[in-house]
């Protein structure tokens, strides 16, 4: 996240040293992982003078969300999504604390026979591969949020976005199942305030703000359509209206 924040303040120097037509008000749009690094630009960069997040992320990583919802969207039962959830859990445990292969194996036996999981994992581990990867893992040294076993990607990130003074438009779709739509919101109203916040919540959206009818990342779109009302709610908050 901080690579890529670094990446966007050299484009904005870029603007203002070539003196491109605009430069001198610049403001931020950004989907998904970007609800991470747009505050990480305007705390570097306060005279950013506006930010439009669009199905942005909240304090911790979404992954746990993606699968959860995923798998009700799938079929699976109540009782399922609840084991598959407990055994993923646990076998991330394992991974990032230095659990044995061993250990993983009988944890996930569930999960690793789940088509769902396997689609989006590619889960082929031997126990070579993850003695490798676990050791550069745990080298790297993540944060995690002990309570939900969660990574944390922008520590202190509810301070961070305390002290963004600039506007705000955040717009979510209601069938977001990638990224927990509604804590985002929560996390948005209590940090960043009304004052500076303005909402915008589409029922027919998927995480990319595409009309859908289940949201889930495998569904089949006979058109990639922009949900009502996407476009024209950005429109009509750039021009004060």
């Amino acid at each position: 996240m901080q690579s890529s924040a670094k990446e966007v303040l050299a484009a904005i120097e870029e603007l203002k040293n070539r003196n491109i037509s605009g430069s001198n008000k610049i403001g931020l749009w950004g989907i998904s992982r970007a609800g991470w690094i747009c505050p990480l630009v305007i705390q570097e960069c306060p005279s950013i003078a506006f930010w439009i997040s669009v199905s942005g992320t909240d304090d911790k990583e979404n992954f746990g969300y993606l699968l959860e919802s995923n798998f009700r969207i799938e079929g699976r039962s109540e009782a399922q999504t609840r084991l598959l959830m407990s055994e993923w859990r646990n076998g991330n445990d394992l991974f990032r604390k230095g659990g044995s292969f061993d250990e993983y194996q009988k944890a996930t036996q569930t999960l690793r026979q789940d088509s769902f999981w396997l689609s989006v994992s590619g889960e082929q581990y031997t126990q070579e591969g993850w003695v490798r990867n676990q050791k550069q893992f745990i080298s790297e040294h993540h944060e995690f949020d002990e309570q939900t076993g969660l990574m944390i990607y922008v520590p202190h990130f509810q301070e961070i976005l305390k002290k963004i003074n600039c506007p705000v438009l955040a717009i979510f779709g209601e069938k977001d199942a990638n990224v927990d739509w509604r804590k985002t919101m929560a996390l948005y109203k209590k940090t960043i305030g009304d004052a500076r916040l303005t909402i915008k919540c589409l029922p027919d959206c998927n995480h990319n703000m595409i009309k859908c009818k289940t949201g889930g990342i495998h569904e089949k779109m006979s058109k990639w359509d922009y949900g009502d009302g996407y476009l024209e709610t950005i429109r009509s908050w750039l021009k004060g209206g």
